[in-house]
């Protein structure tokens, strides 16, 4: 059994990588969050010139057409330099449900747009976890005609998107709907978050959308987007966390106290080892679900397992990381704040460790009294 990453693959994390590490260095990170641009569009123009925005959709919109552990490979390569580019809301959240549920005029409509790195998309993610009885948005109409109303707050990159994916309430039923940002109706709030990602309040009163904007209709649609973003955040996070603790190694080794680096004590070792049994914790996790999720295979057991570690491992790794590095981990001058930031930021998206126990209890119950019955 080979375990090990294809020659493709390494090749896709080895050119993100490169592309990212050589603009974004601390002194970038620290200019941009000083600036007002929402992301980098040089650095994004630069991803799709590569041809990195289209790694994951179809062929027929200039894509590579390949799977989910393509695409994590790239975000924990974000997490590494902490890129400000909206990858995880373009890429998973927005064109990847259009490519997998969408047809043939919606995929023309968007893709070839977000492989050329021309438009952004968006999703409520904060309807993450919620049963669709909750979900903020309800929806009434017909195939030709649909009228929604609802509002959600902090969605990714919502007043930059050409479009955002809503979950909505029809009935005792569901849809997931693909709302123009400019469509009639639609009204954005800027808000702000941990780590600085643009967000905003969306908000739609009677807004009618034609039939063109039901992406699926029924609960598959939003499952598998859910399911999607959650081990993407996952990756997104254990770059993070990677980072920080190589940071915190380094930092350790060469910090010296009573003339002994101080790593050599016992309490910072130990400390740093937790750390890394985490991390191997999130990385392992991680790649059996998105294995599992590129094979269609099912995997929501092996999700909420991923996102669970995401947001346990990946705290305690930022605490830990601001805790050794003393003082001067909390210093807004320097780097290390910034991955902690990204870390709290990613704990809590889509539900934090609480709620993704509770998930994965009810999941492993219901899958028992079925066994039983």
């Amino acid at each position: 059994m080979n375990f090990l990453f294809s020659d493709d693959q390494l090749t896709i994390a080895e050119l993100v990588n490169k592309i990212l590490s050589d603009r974004v260095t601390d002194e970038f990170r620290r200019d941009f969050a000083n600036g007002d641009s929402p992301f980098d569009s040089t650095l994004w123009s630069t991803l799709a010139d590569a041809g990195m925005l289209g790694v994951v959709l179809p062929e027929a919109c200039g894509g590579s057409d390949l799977g989910m552990i393509e695409m994590c490979l790239m975000l924990q390569a974000q997490g590494h330099c902490l890129a400000p580019v909206p990858l995880l809301s373009t890429l998973v959240a927005g064109a990847m449900p259009i490519a997998r549920f969408g047809s043939q005029s919606q995929q023309e409509r968007y893709l070839g747009g977000v492989v050329a790195g021309e438009i952004v998309l968006s999703a409520a993610l904060g309807e993450l976890g919620k049963a669709p009885q909750s979900f903020v948005f309800e929806g009434a109409g017909s195939a030709d005609k649909w009228v929604l109303s609802g509002t959600a707050d902090a969605v990714p990159y919502a007043a930059q998107a050409a479009a955002v994916l809503l979950p909505a309430r029809i009935g005792d039923d569901m849809a997931l709907f693909v709302v123009d940002r400019q469509t009639s109706g639609v009204v954005l709030t800027d808000q702000h978050t941990t780590n600085g990602e643009p967000v905003a309040r969306l908000a739609l009163e009677n807004v009618e959308l034609d039939g063109e904007a039901l992406l699926c209709r029924g609960p598959e649609g939003w499952a598998w987007l859910e399911q999607h973003v959650l081990v993407a955040v996952a990756a997104l996070q254990l770059g993070v966390a990677e980072e920080a603790l190589s940071r915190t190694a380094q930092y350790t080794s060469e910090r010296q106290q009573f003339g002994v680096p101080i790593s050599s004590f016992q309490a910072v070792a130990h400390r740093a080892a937790d750390g890394y049994i985490d991390l191997e914790a999130m990385r392992s996790t991680l790649w059996q679900a998105a294995w599992r999720l590129s094979q269609g295979l099912p995997a929501e057991a092996e999700v909420r397992a991923a996102r669970w570690w995401a947001s346990e491992g990946g705290y305690r790794i930022a605490h830990s990381a601001q805790h050794l590095h003393g003082g001067i981990g909390a210093d807004v001058d320097y780097p290390l704040h910034r991955f902690f930031l990204w870390a709290k930021q990613l704990e809590l998206v889509g539900g934090g460790a609480r709620a993704q126990m509770a998930i994965l209890g009810r999941q492993l119950t219901d899958a028992a009294r079925q066994q039983a019955q």
